[in-house]
């Protein structure tokens, strides 16, 4: 009888092992739903629109101030990188037309360029029209296939 009257206590092995694997399967759907990653890069690819619309839109004003003459600035037919070793535009539109000089996310940390007497790269390209005048700037290293590259 005394067996009988007996209250179980806490849960058994099998109780346990089955609530474990649930959680397991749920987070594992979690994760696949959210997948970090993808996130991560698609966050990257607009920052790399943003800035990519920023440094077309500077370029766009310096030709508005300059009665549509770019050739200060040295952009070619050829896409090219911005950089201080190719298409060194930063010390014509920083900080005048931007207040820095924007650069890829997974580039210096995406710490944008301020120091324009300094080695920098941005990640990004630009180019000129031979036959219609128009620049195009694009990021190379979109991710997740993307193509990013807007032209005016």
């Amino acid at each position: 009888m005394k067996t009988a009257l007996k209250l179980r206590k806490g849960f058994t092995l099998i109780e346990l092992i089955v609530v474990i694997g649930i959680l397991a399967v749920l987070l594992a759907i979690t994760l696949i739903a959210i997948n970090p990653a993808r996130q991560f890069s698609q966050a990257n690819n607009t920052k790399r629109s943003s800035d990519v619309n920023a440094v077309l839109n500077a370029v766009g004003q310096y030709a508005a101030d300059n009665k549509g003459n770019l050739t200060a600035l040295g952009i070619t037919a050829t896409a090219s990188a911005i950089a201080d070793t190719s298409v060194a535009i930063c010390d014509d539109l920083v900080p005048r037309y931007l207040a820095a000089l924007p650069v890829d996310p997974l580039t210096n940390n995406g710490t944008a360029v301020t120091n324009c007497g300094a080695a920098y790269g941005t990640n990004y390209n630009i180019s000129q029209s031979a036959t219609d005048n128009r620049i195009t700037v694009t990021a190379p290293a979109a991710e997740l296939g993307a193509t990013i590259s807007v032209t005016r």
